[in-house]
């Protein structure tokens, strides 16, 4: 208590003189108005502060866009971001301090001694939150300037995720010291304050422990920055892929390809493995083409044709790494394989350039009279193949003549018990008939062997 009446005293020492300066010029203007008016003291009091506050606040705007004007001129950042943090919380506190004035002059009035003790107090707690507020709109657009620095400046762009960490961390020490400020002044013992803070912080941490990893693992993000807002980031480990859009001191905002936010937990990005695809230098085309066997004569020139046309691509990056070789004999197929790396990281771009190689691939194959493989099978059989319940077209035809001439047989059998003569001719007509049915099944049987050696596309091909 004796450290505010010691503060107060010092204040009312320093405001004495201007106090005497302001009377000296304003008691002539305040008895020519109670004389010409008629209006008491404390009205014209009144009236003068409300009139005093008026032009305070156009002489404020007037002044404050002149200097903007020259600010803007300036090379330098840091008077843009000074008129910027206090344009309004200027005018805030003018008109404040305005009515706390027209208050006191009320309440000496009306209510002597009942709002004095309170005034002094409240007068001190806006100006810190003016003062606050001033600092926080100065930082932010501090934070602003930085990262898109204004045409005409020497500045180097900061990274915004730096400028975002820096300017959220200056803002919490702001709000932290205006109000350890505010305590102090509502006669709060910032000691007993520390005191419970170290007490009490046991409890709180381990109550807020997963709080606590979320902070450091943005401090740690913000630290070793494996990524920063606008990159395109997966993981591995878990399923989280998309464009970064923030990231906070608890949680960071990713924006998956679908178009839904997702938001991660800082401490999440402590323990998993994170890919950053954004800072890619280049994109790779790793693709393997299969040529019948019937055109193992033409891989050789094929595969020296696309290596040329490969090292003249204008959007095919020379400095990397470029194979184009013949890789193995595959089951249906000859395997040679591209690799190469495109000068782009853009994700569209990149399939486009992918799609012009794979078509003059196919060109080059085309013009060597070769052709792409097909999934097949080719089938090579022994000996003669027979297919039991199913007759060969041959036997069919013999068993019908067999069918036909039956009851003709059995009367030349009644007929060769009287004459042996007939029963010789029958035999040779069906001895010769067994051996044309013969003929017909193994010139059948030639027939669907020569078939199953034939090349048979596979039926799920895509041809």
């Amino acid at each position: 208590m004796a450290e505010k009446s010691a503060t107060e005293a010092a204040a009312d020492k320093l405001a004495a003189p201007a106090e005497e300066m302001i009377n000296h010029w304003v008691e002539p203007l305040r008895n020519w108005v109670e004389q010409t008016f008629g209006l008491p003291l404390w009205g014209i009091n009144l009236a003068l502060v409300l009139v005093a506050v008026v032009v305070l606040h156009l002489s404020e705007r007037i002044l404050l866009s002149r200097l903007a004007v020259h600010a803007e001129k300036s090379r330098n950042l840091w008077d843009d971001a000074l008129l910027h943090g206090l344009r309004h919380p200027l005018s805030l506190w003018l008109y404040s301090m305005g009515s706390l004035v027209a208050l006191d002059i009320l309440a000496h009035q009306f209510a002597p001694g009942s709002l004095e003790a309170y005034l002094g107090t409240v007068r001190q707690i806006i100006t810190l939150l003016a003062l606050a507020w001033a600092l926080i709109r100065m930082i932010k657009r501090f934070e602003s300037l930085r990262t898109t620095p204004p045409p005409g400046t020497n500045v180097n762009a900061m990274d915004a995720t730096t400028a975002s960490a820096i300017s959220k961390l200056l803002r919490a020490v702001v709000i932290v010291l205006v109000g350890l400020a505010i305590l102090q002044n509502l006669g709060v013992s910032l000691s007993g304050v520390m005191a419970f803070g170290g007490v009490g912080g046991i409890a709180v941490g381990f109550a807020a422990r997963d709080l606590l990893a979320n902070f450091f693992g943005a401090l740690m993000i913000h630290l070793d920055r494996p990524f920063k807002v606008g990159d395109w980031i997966r993981s591995p480990d878990r399923e989280i892929e998309g464009t970064v859009e923030d990231i906070g001191w608890r949680l960071t905002r990713i924006r998956t390809f679908d178009m839904r936010p997702l938001y991660i937990p800082n401490a999440i990005f402590t323990s998993i493995a994170v890919e950053n695809p954004s800072r890619m230098y280049n994109r790779r085309i790793f693709e393997t083409i299969g040529l019948r066997y019937e055109d193992a004569t033409r891989v050789g020139d094929i595969i020296t044709a696309v290596r040329e046309m490969v090292e003249g691509h204008d959007e095919i990056d020379q400095t990397r790494t470029q194979i184009v070789n013949f890789n193995s004999y595959g089951e249906h197929s000859l395997d040679f394989f591209v690799y190469v790396f495109t000068r782009t990281t853009d994700w569209v771009k990149y399939h486009a350039i992918k799609q012009d190689v794979l078509l003059r691939i196919h060109d080059i194959i085309r013009e060597h009279d070769a052709h792409v493989a097909l999934p097949g099978q080719r089938l090579h059989f022994a000996d003669v193949l027979s297919l039991e319940g199913a007759a060969p077209q041959g036997d069919t035809n013999a068993d019908r003549e067999s069918s036909s001439r039956r009851p003709q047989d059995e009367q030349d059998g009644k007929a060769a018990e009287a004459s042996p003569s007939h029963a010789a001719q029958s035999g040779s007509r069906r001895s010769a008939s067994s051996s044309a049915a013969t003929s017909s099944a193994t010139s059948a049987r030639r027939g669907d062997e020569a078939s199953d050696t034939q090349e048979t596309p596979d039926a799920d091909s895509d041809a």
